[in-house]
């Protein structure tokens, strides 16, 4: 991709970026409640969440959804709970028995300690993982559009079988016509907006 190409795509994010957090944070209470019910349902009844015996979630920050529900089921549950904490510009993922355990941590994003069990990508075992990804926004095509980091990339470029068990979740208005992609964009297999 040339310099011209890399400004225009970097330019689209920008605006995309600004117009979805706008739209998010002009959510009022009772949608945001609302939604949160709702992607509980849709991911606990999910086939994915059902077959897994480990879930690798996120704690919500900011505007976005709300997860506390499908984490505290998933504790309740049995299966393991592993949510990211970032490690220099990596995100590595620590097993959590309570989210009580959850320290502020960067930006102030509910992170684990990371002194527990960390997360071990098992290509032969991938099919028991459930993996939810955060974002800004998300395409009908499963691609996702982040704070611009590039955490979840990273992440998930080397781990294909992750991917394939890998649910973006977000709010009704994070669904885009097209979000711009490049190279190093790794989104998630399906995604699901309320």
């Amino acid at each position: 991709m040339g310099a011209k190409q890399s400004d225009e795509l970097s330019a689209a994010k920008k605006e995309l970026r600004r117009r979805c957090l706008q739209l998010r944070a002009e959510l009022s209470e009772s949608e945001r409640t609302r939604a949160s019910v709702l992607l509980a349902e849709r991911i606990l009844g999910h086939q994915w969440y059902y077959l897994s015996n480990a879930v690798l979630g996120f704690a919500a920050y900011g505007s976005e959804i709300d997860t506390d529900e499908i984490l505290e089921e998933t504790l309740r549950q049995g299966k393991a709970l592993y949510l990211p904490k970032v490690e220099g510009e990596e995100l590595q993922f620590y097993r959590v028995r309570s989210l009580g355990e959850l320290r502020p941590g960067y930006k102030e994003i509910r992170e684990p300690c990371g002194n527990t069990e960390q997360y071990v990508y098992d290509a032969g075992n991938v099919e028991k993982v459930l993996m939810l990804m955060p974002g800004v926004a998300f395409d009908r095509m499963n691609n996702r559009m982040g704070y611009g980091k590039g955490f979840y990339d990273r992440f998930l470029w080397n781990r294909p079988g992750l991917r394939l068990r890998t649910i973006g979740v977000g709010y009704a208005c994070q669904l885009v016509e097209e979000v711009p992609c490049g190279e190093q964009d790794t989104g998630p297999y399906q995604v699901i907006c309320v």
